[in-house]
């Protein structure tokens, strides 16, 4: 039976390089709908870069998003890709974000990393995660 490592939280800075937007329902009433195509390059505990498709509503008092987003990184000195299902909410001053990262979806060194991620300061991507041990 694989057992887990202990926890570990990084808080990994990361820049947007691209920001590709376009909306698919603007209606006369209610929030825009759009379609986001987002690339950014991590820097710190987590070094490489992203690609988030996200999905967006956008209205005057609130927003919210859905993404998927496929990072190729080196974590505690791995190597490989991972991929983070996230998201947050606004109403007004409010936000929350909330992320996973996908169950097996880690490659090459990064094989059975689990966690959550969020993003509840900007440009910082705070994770929270292990890595599965499989005995020999």
């Amino acid at each position: 039976m694989a057992d887990t490592t202990m926890q570990r939280t990084v808080d990994a800075e990361f820049d947007i390089d691209s920001w590709d937007e376009v909306p698919y329902d603007e209606p006369d009433e209610g929030p825009k709908l759009t379609r986001v195509v987002i690339r950014k390059t991590y820097r710190g505990a987590l070094e490489g870069t992203g690609v988030a498709d996200v999905l967006t509503t956008q209205g005057p008092e609130g927003a919210g998003y859905v993404a998927s987003e496929r990072i190729q990184a080196t974590l505690d000195g791995r190597r490989g890709t991972f991929v983070i299902q996230h998201g947050g909410l606004a109403d007004g001053a409010d936000q929350t974000t909330f992320g996973t990262v996908i169950p097996h979806s880690g490659t090459a060194e990064l094989t059975g990393l689990s966690g959550h991620a969020t993003e509840a300061r900007q440009g910082v991507l705070t994770l929270v995660y292990s890595f599965e041990n499989h005995p020999e």
